[in-house]
């Protein structure tokens, strides 16, 4: 490994993709596909569809993990859009305190449960268009819906997304819609989906924010990143 300023990539400014991993993109997601061949939905946990998009806003600054912990008394307690939307803002800041921001949070599920109600007739939208109409609602979480709970391919730009399409080299850019976008023209749209949830779980893995496993990833040779620092 190189020094520590090199493996930030901070001091790398690229301006273009890395040819090697978006000529050989078939590849990756073959690899992808057989080291995590059951990672292909969120591992948040949900009845319906409406529990995703309150599970997937708390999630931001938080980890699925501790999403789960707190959402089966949560779902229990509010069993639907009238019930959150009826809440008592400050009961249930204390209901999701351990997810962080949770002052944000609480108000934003509040005022989307609303939404839902009064401009959806308590029915979840089930397009991006609409599903980003509501408050707190942006198209990373109508994602997550769109394609966990609707079937239809989407790129989830989380932040595992977002660090590892740029080390790989398949986008320059640092904000989740332009690599969103970037992204949807480089995969095929039948993977768009499975692929979003595979590279989450080989963020989890292998492609860690600090200290990434470069000497054993089976992406290295396609990757910018680790072609850079290893």
């Amino acid at each position: 490994m190189k020094n520590k300023k090199n493996i930030t990539g901070k001091n790398h400014i690229h301006t273009a993709v890395f040819e090697p991993a978006v000529k050989n993109i078939s590849k990756i997601i073959s690899i992808l596909n057989q080291e995590y061949p059951d990672d292909t939905h969120t591992s948040l946990k949900r009845k319906n569809s409406f529990q995703l998009l309150v599970a997937t806003i708390l999630s931001a600054q938080s980890t699925d993990k501790l999403v789960n912990k707190v959402t089966p008394h949560l779902f229990e307690k509010y069993r639907s859009p009238e019930d959150f939307a009826r809440a008592d803002i400050i009961q249930l800041q204390e209901d999701i305190r351990s997810t962080g921001f949770f002052r944000n949070k609480a108000r934003n599920i509040i005022n989307c449960a609303k939404d839902i109600i009064n401009k959806f007739g308590g029915k979840m939208p089930d397009n991006i268009e609409d599903l980003t109409s509501l408050h707190g609602v942006g198209r990373k979480t109508a994602n997550v819906v769109l394609a966990n709970v609707f079937g239809k391919q989407a790129i989830i730009v989380d932040t595992h997304v977002k660090r590892i399409s740029n080390r790989l080299g398949l986008t320059v850019n640092s904000d989740p819609v332009k690599i969103e976008f970037d992204l949807m023209k480089i995969i095929p749209e039948n993977s768009w989906s499975s692929f979003s949830h595979r590279i989450i779980a080989f963020g989890r893995t292998i492609c860690l924010a600090k200290n990434p496993k470069c000497p054993i990833c089976s992406l290295l040779k396609y990757c910018r990143y680790g072609q850079e620092n290893t």
